[in-house]
């Protein structure tokens, strides 16, 4: 049994996430399940390091799967194939979408798992504030115009949140009755500004920590925002945490704003 670990980039906007929840989900997991099912002949599952939500993008997202090069010889196409990982990639980006690619694969470990064994995950939030679309991005950015951001502001808020805490207040899932415990190591801020009035165009916001509840990055960048506009208080944040409730947080940012950057092992 060979374990393979591979890296995956993709466009989520028409993709109801990551994660197969039910038969004839249009998602990541099921278009490279399927390919892999044409490929051997059985049904495999690949296990990704994490959800990402309808319409959330990677660049990085990892994933691994188990495959015996002796039975998956009775499929379909592994008789014409190589199951070397250069072959296996070029196999995946030769049938999937347009807007899905496999960009690394390799052998790893027989232990190795891309959910259980990850230790950090990086995610990037992108808020477009110029007055100006950006028609060719605009799948990829929260297009934010309605206020100015002060971005000092929005950083002093979001040193309150590093460190571990109960997210219970950022979580989109009312009814998640397991630990609600993350540790956020770092919330870093940048800023592209035009070359000649110095306005901010856009808002890079990067969050790196253990992991991440349902919705919990795009409802804390929404509060964030919240706090930038001048609609809420920037020390309102260790209250919040301490009500453990989801009414009292701001609102959930749009899905397209998010995107999966990396994760370490």
């Amino acid at each position: 049994m060979i374990n393979y670990k591979i890296t995956v980039s993709y466009d989520g906007t028409r993709y109801k996430g990551w994660q197969v929840l039910k038969s004839g989900d249009n998602t990541i997991q099921g278009k490279l399940e399927q390919l892999l099912s044409r490929l051997t002949g059985q049904e495999m599952q690949v296990i990704g390091s994490g959800r990402t939500d309808g319409g959330v993008h990677a660049i990085g997202q990892t994933a691994n799967f188990h495959l015996d090069p002796a039975s998956a010889k009775k499929g379909l196409d592994a008789e014409k194939l190589s199951l070397s990982p250069e072959a296996l990639m070029l196999y995946f980006n030769k049938y999937l979408p347009d807007d899905i690619a496999v960009t690394s694969c390799e052998e790893v470990p027989e232990r190795f798992h891309a959910r259980y064994g990850a230790k950090s995950k990086t995610y990037r939030y992108t808020i477009r504030t110029s007055p100006v679309p950006d028609v060719f991005r605009s799948r990829f950015v929260y297009a934010f115009r309605a206020y100015p951001l002060d971005v000092d502001l929005m950083k002093k808020a979001a040193a309150s949140l590093l460190g571990e805490h109960d997210f219970t207040s950022f979580c989109g899932n009312r009814h998640f009755k397991k630990s609600a415990v993350r540790n956020i190591f770092s919330i870093d801020f940048s800023e592209v500004r035009d070359d000649k009035t110095w306005e901010i165009l856009e808002i890079y916001i990067d969050y790196t920590g253990d992991g991440f509840l349902q919705n919990m990055i795009r409802i804390i960048t929404g509060t964030l925002i919240e706090i930038g506009s001048g609609r809420r208080e920037a020390d309102s944040i260790p209250t919040l945490i301490r009500a453990k409730n989801r009414e009292l947080a701001g609102f959930t940012a749009p899905a397209s704003g998010l995107c999966l950057m990396k994760v370490e092992y």
